[in-house]
């Protein structure tokens, strides 16, 4: 019997495990949660199907309706989970959509684009590229009725943050039909670099993810990953950023990095900044009821209901 076959070339623990003869093991699975009238935020979502041959999928939500006669932003989210783990619809997500979606008063959309290491990068870039298209072409319902089209943002956390991140430069030079991006809300983004910035301390782990997810990749310098190395950063398709970053999280370096570099190199917008005093990478998901995470999705919202 051939042992190098349970040879571990990866390990994400205690989410993923990539072995020697290119298997996969998930550890930890997202649990599926399915769409609701939330009783607490009056927030009522939907699933739909973007592109039936490869499963892409999204979320709608929709907030409780006031006034049918106003159109409301529009939000396309990405989550997070460094393009291996979680997904639009695990009670992660599903319960913080229907808090911001709430709290914004805004439609949205929350991309379920396919994961690595099964489909590595750059297909959840592309996923999101066709769910943007479909967002803003198609006859949906709550998209048609609801939702002010020249009023739409992108958010996402960690992984979701990169993918807002390079989907806003997408649209910097790809048309969008319909579609006006008054700006993308990056929270606490997955960003990296060979040579370390600020106080970063690179890890194993992290040099090896991103080759795991990315396995094409020209290194940690790839612009997918180093935005501020790719030369067409200063063709970010919106005028608004809001990046927010955690204390504690060793990934905040490469966020204030970005924020602190965008308006250095022709990008004619406004930056804005945002962090969390003595917490860590994506502590609103898991405490989204304690204060800083109140104060982080009035930030957000605000960011939304403030665009011209």
């Amino acid at each position: 019997m051939d042992s190098s076959k349970d040879e571990i070339v990866f390990e994400f623990p205690p989410f993923l495990r990539i072995y020697k003869d290119g298997r996969q093991e998930r550890i930890l699975n997202s649990e599926f949660i399915p769409p609701s009238t939330d009783p607490i935020t009056g927030v009522s979502s939907k699933d739909v199907v973007i592109q039936p041959e490869t499963g892409l999928s999204a979320r709608l939500y929709l907030p409780k309706v006031t006034d049918p006669q106003t159109k409301l932003p529009l939000l396309i989210y990405f989550h997070g989970g460094a393009f291996v783990i979680e997904t639009a619809f695990s009670p992660t997500y599903h319960n913080y959509l229907n808090l911001l979606v709430a709290e914004a008063n805004v439609v949205a959309v929350s991309v379920d684009y396919r994961r690595a290491p099964e489909h590595p990068l750059p297909i959840a870039y592309e996923d999101s590229w066709t769910s943007l298209q479909w967002a803003s072409q198609t006859e949906e319902e709550w998209l048609k009725n609801y939702a002010d089209f020249d009023r739409v943002f992108m958010a996402g956390d960690s992984a979701g943050a990169n993918i807002a991140h390079n989907m806003a430069i997408r649209a910097g030079y790809s048309e969008l039909n319909k579609f006006k991006i008054n700006g993308i809300v990056l929270v606490h983004p997955y960003f990296a670099g060979v040579e370390p910035v600020g106080g970063e301390v690179s890890t194993e782990v992290g040099r090896k993810l991103w080759t795991a997810v990315c396995p094409t990749t020209s290194g940690l310098d790839d612009p997918f990953v180093n935005p501020v190395n790719d030369p067409k950063f200063s063709k970010l398709g919106c005028k608004r950023v809001l990046v927010c970053v955690a204390e504690i999280d060793t990934l905040k370096h490469r966020g204030r990095y970005y924020y602190e570099n965008l308006g250095k190199n022709g990008w004619e917008g406004v930056v804005e900044f945002m962090e969390a005093e003595g917490e860590n990478h994506v502590f609103h998901l898991f405490s989204p009821t304690c204060e800083k995470a109140g104060d982080l999705m009035k930030r957000v919202a605000a960011f939304m209901n403030g665009a011209e």
